[in-house]
């Protein structure tokens, strides 16, 4: 067996793992990384940018079905599932091989492949074929879709987002688990394609809002538009060569049963933690098999080991992953000199429509007894009905006290344009006064957040005469 010693071993070549090695690389340490599966990260291989690609064909089926309602008529067209998936193949295996090409510029003598597994503190194995002698390990291992029962015991016409993106052609129908964020994207997608979509959890939620009264908004127009379940219990599942039948029971207690051509699990992922042996490490894990772990520094406990990426379970997210293997990586290369970092303001969005979006603090963060919270319903926003979007709302928090702006949830047309603003605001610090003084075009659908806003600066200052008289200058 070969044996390495080394500054700094990186498990994972995803996001993270790669962000790790250059940071790692940039405070003059030796890096190896390592890779057990295919190089190419989850975001262009089976995440944001193939679920993107659909969701693009999906608008613009849309976009014709609802054509009619500007006065346009488009008689005898017809979704070709065939070309949608091909064309999603072809460029999701473009953005992968870009990936895979920078991948391997890294040297040969740098890269190691295999499934790598804790010896000890910072000492690795990797397959039978090689020992790595680290002074420090970041873990960058990434998650895998969670299978709950009973749909665990399914050998074939089972997909998750990592390999549903492999069809050759859309299905009939499709039973979705899960009303998560991948779920709804994805069900919501496929039904605007023609699919006979069915969306099924057990709990009573949609999306990730915390906000209950932008939670019921969701659920009352997912509901509408889609054939969503909730608060479901499911009885059993059956497998045949072509179908898979279900039989749940509803909320009300009522029994039912219908067959689907596939079943997409999006029932959230599950951190690749599982066969690194970390009991060997010392760290302290909890009953999920997990070291506690420090964001700002992405450090568990005081050890030379690090998490960054999915597998830490903080935001999965391409742009945290990669701000934490930065930090991972430089943290691992300067041990046992750690760099505390701040870490950007959180923002997550989806793509279904109306979008998703949290920013900030989110409700379920906040002590109400110090916040004021401004809102604005689209249904009657003037530029939303102009493009036929006029639905959803938007929520926004502020600081009592100071006026600050703190957060935001939003399930809105093109919330991934406002969530941007107010996160940026939220970021730089700026009161609600002062993102009012900034300027709001007509007609636009950021015109909807200065109304929250406005009803926000109603609440939180003194003089209303004179908050009145600003907003009235600023709406003129």
């Amino acid at each position: 067996m070969q044996s390495r010693d080394i500054d700094v071993a990186i498990i994972g070549a995803g996001t993270a793992g790669l962000q790790a090695y250059q940071a790692a690389k940039k405070e003059g340490s030796s890096a190896v990384l390592i890779e057990s599966g295919s190089y190419g990260t989850t975001c262009a291989r089976v995440g944001c940018m193939p679920s993107k690609l659909l969701i693009a064909a999906a608008e613009a089926a849309h976009g014709v079905a609802e054509a009619d309602v500007f006065g346009i008529k488009v008689p005898h067209w017809s979704v070709d599932g065939a070309a949608v998936m091909a064309r999603l193949q072809h460029y999701r295996d473009r953005f992968v091989s870009g990936v895979v090409e920078s991948t391997k510029e890294i040297p040969d003598s740098e890269r190691l492949r295999g499934q790598a597994r804790f010896t000890g503190r910072t000492m690795l194995q990797v397959d039978d074929h090689t020992q790595v002698n680290a002074k420090a390990v970041v873990i960058a291992a990434g998650s895998t879709p969670r299978i709950p029962a009973p749909f665990d015991q399914l050998e074939q016409l089972l997909y998750t987002n990592e390999n549903i993106f492999d069809l050759e052609t859309l299905p009939e129908s499709l039973a979705v688990i899960g009303t998560g964020i991948i779920a709804l994207e994805l069900g919501q997608a496929f039904h605007r394609l023609g699919v006979k979509v069915s969306l099924f959890n057990p709990y009573d939620s949609v999306g990730s809002f915390s906000d209950p009264a932008v939670q019921q908004a969701a659920q009352q127009i997912f509901c509408e538009r889609l054939d969503v379940h909730l608060k479901v219990d499911f009885q059993s599942v059956e497998a045949s060569q072509e179908s898979v039948k279900i039989a749940w029971q509803t909320s009300a207690g009522e029994s039912k049963t219908a067959e689907f051509a596939k079943v997409l699990v999006a029932a959230g992922r599950i951190p690749n933690l599982a066969g690194l042996d970390l009991e060997k490490t010392g760290l302290k894990l909890d009953d999920k098999g997990s070291p506690s772990w420090n964001r700002r520094t992405t450090q568990c406990e005081d050890a030379p080991i690090f998490m960054a990426g999915d597998v830490s379970g903080y935001q999965p997210l391409l742009h945290e992953a990669a701000d934490g293997g930065r930090i991972a990586g430089t943290n691992a290369a300067t041990y046992p000199e750690i760099r505390t970092q701040p870490r950007r303001t959180p923002l997550a969005i989806a793509f279904t429509s109306p979008q998703m979006a949290v920013v900030g603090q989110s409700y379920q963060d906040l002590d109400l007894e110090q916040i004021k919270i401004g809102q604005i319903s689209y249904q009657d926003q003037g530029r939303a009905k102009v493009i036929n979007q006029n639905q959803g709302m938007a929520r926004l928090y502020a600081q009592a006290d100071s006026g600050l702006l703190v957060g935001a949830e939003l399930f809105t047309p093109q919330a991934e344009h406002l969530a941007h603003l107010l996160a940026w605001a939220v970021q730089q610090e700026l009161s609600v006064q002062e993102i009012l003084e900034l300027p709001f075009y007509h007609p636009t659908l950021e015109e909807g957040l200065r109304s929250a806003l406005a009803e926000l600066a109603e609440q939180l200052y003194d003089d209303k005469a004179g908050c009145r008289s600003l907003l009235k200058t600023i709406g003129s």
